[in-house]
């Protein structure tokens, strides 16, 4: 499953619009204003169904996330020189990618590709190519690539 995963060009706060390959709106992104990122993911017909939300006053980004209201586990950035490393609490999942971050590779516990994300470039705003390995992931990869893109925003 290929989704397009763009961010809107005029908006205050962060928000997305996630589509499929035959353009249709499979997820949308809606920022709330609060300390840090927090990110409410809609379906196509706006219910609620998940969100990532950064936790404040930690050493490292931190950013929680949650199927619903309840908890599911949590996306670090882990402290490095060079290369970005992430840890994922998180479906036994780990993400491995390229030092610029534009392009990576969700894992499972095995090493088996989940999805693949990649930038897409000269667009007017963030734009990221996911490849989900079965739909019944793809959520959980929106919410981690989400996660990802705020730590990037929030370094500036």
């Amino acid at each position: 499953m290929r989704l397009l995963f763009r961010q809107r060009v005029f908006s205050w706060f962060d928000s997305y619009d996630i589509y499929d390959e035959e353009g249709r709106t499979v997820f949308t992104v809606e920022g709330q204003l609060s300390w840090g990122h927090k990110l409410n993911i809609l379906d196509a017909s706006g219910a609620y169904l998940a969100m990532v939300k950064e936790r404040v006053l930690t050493f490292l980004p931190q950013f929680e996330l949650y199927y619903g209201q309840d908890y599911v586990g949590c996306v670090r950035k882990e402290f490095t020189f060079f290369r970005p490393s992430f840890t994922l609490d998180f479906n036994g999942w780990s993400v491995d990618g390229n030092w610029m971050e534009w392009d990576y590779e969700i894992l499972d516990a095995e090493g088996r590709t989940v999805a693949r994300i990649s930038k897409e470039l000269l667009h007017f705003s963030d734009t990221y190519v996911i490849d989900v390995d079965l739909p019944v992931n793809a959520l959980s990869a929106v919410m981690v690539v989400l996660a990802i893109d705020a730590e990037k925003c929030s370094r500036g």
